[in-house]
């Protein structure tokens, strides 16, 4: 049977996306002939009358290699939750029903969800208004529950560690404290990742609240030993033992969560206290989201985009794509999107850290 099926993207943008936009266009396409339109934009572009853009095989050639997405994406289009301006005033209003409605006006018969856990959780409620969803899991912070690996995680660690080589040389010769702040709200696997592949000497992730004085012991040691110089990994969500995260804006009407930064001049200003050294901070930001995938996002998302057109074929709606061991699996979004998948500071990856010489926060 011919379907026509959209696809959006939604949250922030990661290496991929354009692997597993070219997916669900090939596969659908060329194994089954069916019709594809992009919706611009994340949700907003299922508001008011935008039209979707049609994508045929012509529209995905070239877009492998390229970072970002090609139809755009937006972090802060929530129709059940959307900022209305109502006698001068922002309100947040449910808009869902048009949602709805202008899947139906369109004649999408279903729809390929690509995001992290706030989109997927905005899938799910529509899935339950009678939109026909399936999920594809996509954050570089890898946080999503009921999937290995998800792809854009792989990219953001080679940037990361290849940020921790080039900071080691220069480090090294001014025998200077090096922090780099890199992303990571809730869950610290890209900061403990790459941190042990490049070779840091301390990392700070959300999961472990860390202590001063531990980290101010843990370098000066080094000190002592004849290292006159130091590297430490902070993820943007890490925070002191008995504080709060760093905070560069708090969540209001049009931004729904808070916008964090700056946990690497914090720890930096804190270090002054107790170390006589020359201390430099470097923000990779949104570096992290750019540039082209990596072969293994690539793939991965090339299988995602398949796997998706798979489950629409086969009805499995208010699924969601995933990775288990090397097999693409899927699981209701409901159970997917119920928490994230933290570090477990107990962990073999913790473990292996602290085998290493790494402090990570603690005595």
């Amino acid at each position: 049977m011919k379907r026509k099926i959209g696809i959006l993207t939604g949250g922030g943008d990661c290496p991929g996306l354009n692997a597993v936009i070219r997916g669900v266009v090939k596969s659908a396409i060329i194994g089954r002939g069916w019709e594809v339109v992009g919706i611009e934009d994340g949700f907003d572009g299922l508001l008011y009358d935008r039209t979707p853009r049609p994508l045929g095989l012509e529209d995905v050639r070239g877009i492998l290699p390229r970072g970002g997405t090609i139809l755009g994406t937006s972090n802060r289009g929530n129709p059940f939750s959307y900022p209305i301006e109502v006698n001068g005033k922002t309100v947040l209003t449910d808009v869902s029903d048009r949602v709805v409605e202008r899947v139906k006006d369109l004649g999408i018969d279903a729809i390929v969800a690509v995001g992290g856990d706030g989109s997927l959780k905005i899938a799910l409620e529509l899935m339950k208004r009678g939109v026909p969803v399936v999920g594809v899991p996509k954050t570089i912070d890898n946080d999503l529950m009921e999937t290995d690996v998800t792809f854009g995680y792989n990219t953001a660690l080679e940037t990361a560690t290849d940020a921790l080589d080039k900071l080691h040389s220069t480090a090294e010769s001014h025998h200077r404290i090096m922090i780099m702040e890199v992303m990571g709200r809730y869950a610290g696997w890209i900061a403990l990742e790459s941190g042990i592949s490049g070779g840091a000497d301390v990392i700070l992730i959300p999961e472990i609240p860390f202590e001063l004085k531990a980290v101010c012991n843990a370098i000066e040691g080094r000190r002592r030993r004849g290292s006159k110089f130091s590297i430490v990994v902070a993820a943007e969500g890490a925070f002191p033992r008995g504080g709060t995260r760093v905070v560069q804006k708090k969540a209001d009407e049009t931004m729904a969560i808070e916008r964090l930064g700056g946990i690497g001049n914090f720890v930096a200003h804190e270090l002054t206290s107790c170390l006589d050294m020359d201390i430099r901070v470097t923000v990779l930001g949104h570096l992290q989201r750019g540039g082209s995938p990596s072969t293994f996002d690539r793939c991965l998302g090339s299988r995602f985009g398949i796997g998706a057109v798979e489950l629409i074929e086969r009805e499995q709606y208010g699924e969601m794509i995933c990775l288990k061991g090397r097999a693409i699996r899927s699981v209701p979004i409901e159970k997917a999107v119920r928490k994230l998948k933290l570090v477990d500071p107990r962990g073999q990856m913790v473990t292996a850290a602290k085998e290493l010489g790494i402090n990570v926060g603690r005595e």
